[in-house]
């Protein structure tokens, strides 16, 4: 008798929902697919990539190039992010996003936050951010596929990625004052977040987002996620918890150094 196949999807849990948050977050650039009006065939380039502050894709192309027409014509595309080390390429996580893309009005509170959060992401965009020929795009998630690895597939849906809820506005209206201060002022602690709970190496760690789930933080080219202890509920918790996970991770550090 014929044995039935086993199915290679594996149920989506938390683990499987954090490494996709942190892919999702961590991504400096993708494989941006659309489809071709002219030929309805696939097209595929590279784009720069960033997030809204509730996990969104956000993407600044041209309005000459030829997928940004595309995606005019058929806003459908399909997001590929995850990068390879050394090796074996198809070892290391990534994961597609299904998405459709949204053009953001330029003056548009939407875009205005979109261009602060990309540019803190992407510095070297600045160069033509003001452009007239650019504009940036949400991608907005329909779905998800993640590879894990070898033997480790996973569905996941818009809510296993996205935060919802209106925290994510409160948040963005003090955001940046909060990551001056940080950057600024508090750079002890934010290589404490780096260090101590991203497990990184090396100094120069600054932050460039916050969001209900986490913090992301950058290092010339490297980037790391750190999620927080638990999602915050206000805006007031950002504080709060920044300074619990400094206070928690520095006595963590002085344990382990004795």
């Amino acid at each position: 008798m014929e044995q039935p196949k086993k199915d290679i999807i594996r149920e989506t849990d938390a683990q499987s929902i954090r490494l996709a948050k942190t892919l999702l977050r961590t991504a400096r650039f993708g494989a941006l697919a659309v489809i071709d009006p002219t030929t309805g065939s696939p097209l595929a380039s590279r784009v720069g990539v960033a997030t809204d502050i509730d996990g969104t894709p956000l993407i600044l192309i041209s309005m000459l190039a030829a997928h940004t027409g595309a995606l005019l014509a058929d806003s459908r595309c399909s997001l590929l992010l995850g990068e390879p080390g050394k090796g074996d390429p198809l070892a290391y996580p990534r994961m597609t996003l299904m998405c459709r893309a949204a053009r953001l009005e330029r003056g548009a509170p939407e875009q205005i936050r979109a261009e602060r959060r990309y540019l803190n992401r992407n510095p070297k965009a600045k160069l033509y951010v003001g452009l007239g020929d650019f504009s940036f795009f949400r991608l907005e998630v329909d779905r998800a596929s993640l590879n894990g690895g070898f033997g480790k597939a996973y569905l996941l849906e818009r809510s296993d990625l996205l935060q919802a809820g209106p925290i994510n506005d409160a948040l963005a209206e003090t955001e940046q004052s909060a990551l001056d201060h940080m950057n600024s002022e508090h750079l002890d602690a934010v290589a404490i977040y780096a260090h101590h709970y991203a497990k990184a190496a090396g100094d120069g760690w600054s932050l460039t987002g916050f969001d209900a789930d986490g913090m992301d933080l950058v290092s010339g080219d490297r980037a790391e996620r750190v999620f927080f202890p638990k999602p915050l509920e206000t805006q007031q918790d950002l504080r709060k918890t920044l300074v619990e996970m400094v206070k928690a991770g520095r006595a963590a550090m002085t344990a382990e150094a004795t």
